[in-house]
Order: structure tokens, then sequence, then C-alpha cells
């Protein structure tokens, strides 16, 4: 039985580099592990209890659920935006913590991961994604990180799935991601 590993961006762009990262993990996941990126977190409304109720959840935040309540682990990929994570991403990790305690990102393996324009690659907006996704109940990898750095300059005529270092670098990750699931045991 595979690993099963739902991958979660939080860029938007058609060309965003997280994307490409993202794209990266599919194509280079190591045997038994399948990796699934989620297409359609632009159509999840903002979190809003009044409208997070049984019968009338919306389409598109349902469908995130219901993905999300398929795998064993999330690898979630952030760039940084004003220091932070993108609100998409933090909405995504909103949805799938409720409802409370039962959520479908609860008690599974997270790991954050990502690249920036920034000298850090994202640092701070994937230790942002690591505490959103530990209170909403998930259970986080906090020392399996890669944070890519420069990303305009270092993606400006390679697509990540070309660099032999950051290829090494994702499937370490999967690796780690991987064997802390049940599905691993």
């Amino acid at each position: 039985m595979s690993v099963r590993i739902l991958a979660l961006v939080g860029s938007l762009r058609a060309g965003s580099h997280n994307r490409q990262l993202a794209e990266t993990a599919v194509k280079h996941a190591p045997a038994g592990v399948e990796i699934t990126l989620f297409e359609g977190l632009a159509d999840v409304p903002f979190y809003n209890e009044d409208i997070d109720v049984e019968g009338s959840v919306p389409e598109a935040a349902a469908r995130l659920r219901a993905v999300a309540g398929q795998v064993d682990a999330f690898l979630l990929f952030s760039p940084e935006y004003n220091g932070t994570m993108p609100a998409v991403l933090k909405n995504a990790i909103d949805w799938l913590s409720r409802p409370y305690g039962a959520g479908a990102i609860s008690g599974k393996p997270v790991a954050a991961v990502g690249t920036a324009f920034g000298q850090y690659g994202g640092v701070w907006a994937q230790d942002d994604v690591r505490k959103s996704a530990g209170i909403a109940g998930a259970t986080v990898l906090q020392d399996v990180k890669f944070s890519i750095p420069g990303s305009v300059t270092r993606f400006a005529d390679t697509h990540p799935a070309e660099d032999n270092e950051v290829v090494a670098g994702l499937t370490e990750v999967i690796q780690q991601l991987s064997q802390a699931t049940p599905a691993a045991a």
C-alpha cells in the first residue's frame, strides 16, 4: 500500500515556483509514495462558521476536505507574502481543522517547504505554516525543512525538476514525511 500525500500550494500564480516545486515532488516521489497536487484552492471561500454547516458546506471546501480525508500526510508549499504565509494556504488549513478535533488534518503528519525571492527562501512563512498546522491538530514535522532562497534568479531559466539539489532535497523531505505516517509502519 502506498503512502498518500496531499500537496497544497500557497501560490495561485500560474508560473509559481512553489507550484513548480510541488510538480517536482509529484514527478520525483519515491517508490511507495503517491503525491496528489490539489487543484482548486482559489475556489475555496474564506473560512466562516456561518457557512460551515452540515449539508451546506461550499462545494470547493467540501471537496478539499474529502480529498484531504483520504490521504496519510500533507506537504505544504509556501512562498512568503509580506513576511508570512499566503492567505490561501492559511484558509485551507482553517477548513481542514474543522470540525474541531476531528478535521481532515488532525493527527496527520505535515511538512512545510518552499521557495521565495528573499535570501531566506520563505523561512518565516514556512514557520507560520508549521505553527498554524500544529494548532489545527496536525502532527508537524518541525525538523523537516527545505527552504530555497532566490527563486526568481535560481529558477529563471531552470525548472526545479531540472535542479539536482532541489530534487534531492525534496526527495529527502518526502521520505521523512512518508516514514512518519501510520501507512509506513
